[in-house]
């Protein structure tokens, strides 16, 4: 793992951060929700693109990681990871970044306990 550099990229990624408030800036895979609904009941899917996004303003890393698996490296040649805390309990995220039409949005993937 090695710490997002590229300033113009990690630009993109705080323009999508910061519409956390919004509907489709960020965007949740089915499984990463659903561990989301059963571990952390009290906290909401805009509660985690908030805490992504307060992360980073406030000088906290995203790990920009290259991808292995065969059925994503083609489309998302690196993967970001995010290690923030929600009431005191570290919790990863792991995302993949697009850009659209619409603008950069940002696709959480996999949400754990760290």
């Amino acid at each position: 793992m090695a710490p997002l550099k590229d300033r113009d990229l990690l630009d993109r990624l705080l323009e999508a951060l910061k519409e956390w408030n919004c509907d489709g800036f960020i965007q949740w895979r089915p499984r990463p929700a659903g561990w989301l609904r059963k571990s952390l009941q009290r906290c909401g899917q805009k509660a985690i693109g908030q805490a992504m996004y307060e992360h980073v303003v406030n000088g906290g890393e995203i790990d920009q990681v290259k991808e292995n698996y065969e059925g994503y490296r083609d489309t998302h040649p690196y993967h970001y990871d995010f290690r923030i805390r929600i009431d005191a309990r570290p919790i990863y995220v792991e995302t993949v970044f697009d850009e659209t039409k619409m603008g950069p949005t940002i696709t959480i993937v996999n949400i754990k306990d760290a």
